[in-house]
């Protein structure tokens, strides 16, 4: 494991004078610990963007900062991105791929890097930006001190609230994106009649800010005092945007979205705001809202773009987002409540977790972060583990976009990597944990991206490489560009589309349902037939490889990346052939082209061991020569994870190979390179190891006082990456060589966690699994089937045989290291 660095030290030192304060504050009364676990919540505002609290219903997003005198709600929309529709394919690709193939097998990777960078990159060599749609801003006049502060983020009903006292009177802020109704809700109440005065505008997002100075984000520890939040209206309103208040009582800011990279802007957009007044009174000017001596007042929010899809960019936002209020405006704000709550629960509830509970549990969010490398708060993992469940509802919903580098929550208009969809690891991480938490229709948006990305990647595989079926490279966009970008060190990867089809195989696998497997086979067979057409033969003459490639983002030398056959597009091709091989199989189709599929699998490179005893990442052994033996990329153990061609059980020695490459690399990476390291230690079943990773994931450094992932900055699949390695830790859905659905029952369960329980899991071919331990050892595993199947359940040296019909239930228990039904 990784040494606890001088200045983790050092935070843990500030820490325990920070928690002692904050024990003395909680003695008095003013914070009083949280009553349910599933609750994010702090005695101080949000002073950052990382500490704010977000909500989301898929479409739609915000972040409450928690003010007193002043709020600041940051909005999103999904579809609200840089540029229009646009073909990025280059010609001239096609008639330089053939030297750039050639320059590799001689060796000579500088020239053929020149050459890419010339010949080969989309046009333009970047991808458009996902944007911020702006914010709303709220002044409440007249409160200036605050005392009894809290804010918090309930899980477990979506909703953020902010509540504290001012004058004597108790004021409640309320916050939820509403799915069922399309809107955000923002409540006003106060504990006195007449208390609630509040003046609304919209704000228009800045274009970027600074990096997080490294070691200062966590500066602050945790918000020591309520307090106003402070607004920067430094940036001047975009030319085309207008902003004001229509007669009929709707504030509404419209804009169109911006041109980048030379592509024209095609987006036109809209916020809308309208207020529901309680015994109070509405007046208004050019561009804002008040209102005064109010019971209560109900902020309704809808946002929309004109687009349709990657195509079509004629929609009517001001008739969405007005059709929305109006439906939204005829219900209470008690049945809008329970028409949200009742459907983000229907997701939520599905799967519980219990990890235990200390003291430490009892702190505010912001403190446990701070303090968690040295303090013993199991609870603070299952929290995080929820919160990446939370996470995945709030930002991917049938009907919306995929999540991308941040989910749906982005403050700016030019965000770090551009927020995009980044297919080499990050939008892959992002839908890890989707399946085995029971969040399957969670992944419908992605699957409707890989529709789309089929029908432009068949223009560029053809275009670009000649070639049938269809290619994406490592990014992509909300217009479907499937170019490769970022010059020759980063792009030139053709793999992205063909790793995406393995969830397109694992949403089928986990639910056997043969209806959907056939709606999306042809993307399979594409994905398949593209390489097909395009791997080119070894020199050695036994080999079918890539070229060109790279190892995602890792140089074999200096500022030189691209390279033949890498051993990740080895791993994927495998995953990529069998599965599609499999589903024409159960489809009765295709017998041919599977026979084409099965003979080009063979003749793919196989996995090495190199010199160091490590798993190579190249076809030659260039890891300990490599510019960054710690990179944070470890694209060669895909085999590993999320794949399972490498296990401990049936392939030994490569998974030792995996274990010492996971050792030269380190534990201590980006956050999301802590994430998916966190899932391979626990695929070599090694609890502890695991933990000690986890325990680096969720440390001040990795993790945002709101328990946003920090890159950093800010990327949401280290949260997705933590919940879907805590889940391996407990519960592992694998394939034996056989084809026979193993289920391995606490695999990786550290000492950390002695007692607990977790309910609701899933494993392939629909089996729902519940899970409870005392003493580290399992007590019983509760089976219930979603269809017919049978399995093979495994507990260390212990199996057991599991035929199962579609909705009887089975218990296990485990005696004197034997796995035994009841």
């Amino acid at each position: 494991m990784t040494k606890l660095s001088r200045r983790t030290v050092l935070q843990a030192a500030a820490a325990t004078t920070l928690l002692t304060s904050g024990l003395a504050r909680s003695a008095s009364g003013s914070t009083s610990p949280p009553k349910i676990d599933n609750l994010l919540w702090y005695i101080g505002t949000a002073k950052e963007w990382v500490e704010a609290l977000p909500v989301g219903n898929g479409r739609l997003g915000a972040m409450v900062f928690g003010g007193t005198s002043q709020e600041r709600l940051q909005l999103n929309e999904d579809t609200l991105w840089g540029g229009g529709p646009y073909d990025p394919a280059n010609p001239e690709a096609r008639e330089a791929l053939p030297e750039v193939r050639k320059l590799i097998f001689a060796g000579e990777y500088e020239k053929a890097t020149e050459l890419v960078n010339a010949k080969v990159m989309a046009k333009p060599s970047r991808q458009m930006s996902y944007q911020s749609i702006g914010d709303l801003r709220l002044v409440f006049p007249g409160i200036e001190t605050a005392t009894d502060y809290r804010r918090e983020l309930d899980l477990d009903g979506a909703i953020s609230t902010t509540r504290f006292t001012s004058n004597g009177v108790t004021h409640t802020r309320e916050l939820f994106a509403s799915a069922p109704d399309n809107v955000l809700v923002f409540r006003l109440s106060a504990s006195k009649p007449g208390s609630v005065d509040v003046d609304v505008t919209f704000r228009w997002p800045r274009p970027s800010r600074p990096a997080d100075p490294p070691g200062d984000k966590l500066k602050q520890g945790s918000s020591q005092t309520a307090g106003p939040v402070e607004f920067d209206d430094s940036v001047p309103a975009p030319a085309n945007l207008v902003l004001r208040a229509l007669p009929d009582g709707d504030l509404i800011m419209q804009g169109r979205n911006s041109a980048q990279l030379g592509v024209a802007g095609a987006l036109t957009y809209e916020a809308r705001a309208r207020l529901i007044v309680t015994g109070g009174k509405k007046q208004s000017n050019e561009s804002s809202l008040g209102v005064r001596g109010a019971d209560s007042v109900i902020v309704l929010i809808a946002m929309a773009t004109s687009y349709r899809d990657y195509q079509h960019v004629d929609g009517d936002p001001a008739a969405l987002n007005k059709a929305a209020l109006d439906r939204a405006a005829d219900r209470s704000f008690e049945e809008l409540l329970s028409r949200h709550q009742t459907d983000h629960r229907r997701l939520f509830r599905r799967v519980q977790i219990d990890l235990g509970r200390t003291p430490a549990a009892s702190r505010p969010t912001d403190e446990r972060v701070l303090t968690s490398m040295t303090s013993d708060d199991p609870a603070l993992a299952a929290l995080y583990y929820q919160y990446g469940r939370y996470l995945l509802i709030a930002s991917s919903r049938p009907g919306s976009q995929p999540a991308n580098l941040q989910g749906i929550w982005n403050d700016m208009s030019n965000p770090p990597w551009g927020s995009k969809y980044t297919i080499n690891i990050n939008t892959e991480m992002n839908y890890w944990p989707a399946e085995p938490t029971d969040l399957g229709e969670c992944v419908e948006p992605l699957v409707a991206m890989l529709k789309d990305l089929s029908v432009t990647g068949a223009k560029m595989a053809k275009t670009m490489y000649g070639a049938r079926g269809w290619v994406t490279h490592h990014n992509t966009d909300l217009w479907r560009a499937t170019g490769p970008i970022d010059g020759a060190k980063y792009g030139m990867w053709p793999m992205g589309g063909a790793w995406l089809c393995l969830h397109l195989w694992d949403r089928y696998d986990y639910s056997r349902d043969v209806r959907y497997l056939e709606s999306v086979y042809p993307i399979l067979k594409g994905a398949s037939e593209f390489f097909l057409d395009t791997l080119v033969e070894h020199p050695n003459g036994r080999w079918l490889v890539t070229n060109p490639s790279m190892s995602p983002e890792n140089n074999h030398r200096p500022d030189v990346s691209i390279a033949a056959g890498p051993a990740m597009d080895n791993q994927i091709l495998r995953d990529l052939f069998a599965n599609t091989a499999k589903a024409a199989g159960i489809l009765n189709r295709d017998k041919e082209f599977v026979a084409s599929l099965e003979a080009t699998r063979k003749r793919l490179p196989p996995d090495q061991i190199g010199a160091q005893g490590q798993l190579q990442e190249w076809l030659e052994d260039w890891d300990a020569k490599v510019p960054d033996i710690h990179h944070r990329h470890v694209s060669h153990l895909y085999g590993l994870h999320p794949s399972g061609q490498i296990s401990v059980d049936y392939t030994p020695k490569l998974a030792q190979a995996a274990r010492r490459t996971l050792e030269i690399r380190g534990d201590n990476a980006t956050g999301w390179g802590i994430g998916w390291r966190l899932n391979l230690w626990a695929r070599l079943r090694d609890g502890e190891h695991a933990h000690g990773v986890l325990k680096l994931l969720l440390g001040p450094e990795r993790t945002y006082p709101n328990l946003f992932d920090a890159h950093p900055p800010f990327q949401i699949d280290g949260n997705f990456g933590g919940a879907s390695g805590m889940t391996e830790m407990l519960l592992q859905s694998l394939k034996s060589p056989q084809g026979d659905d193993e289920v391995w029952l606490l695999p990786a369960l550290p000492k950390a966690w002695p007692q607990g329980s977790v309910t609701g899991l899933r494993a392939r071919g629909g089996l729902r699994v519940d899970l409870n331990w005392r003493g580290g050892s399992l007590q019983e595993c509760h089976l219930t089937a979603i269809r017919d199947g049978q399995w093979i359940l495994r507990s260390g040296n212990s199996s057991l045989p599991v035929s199962m019909k579609a909705g009887r239930s089975q218990t296990l228990k485990l005696s004197k290291g034997t796995l035994s039904a009841t």
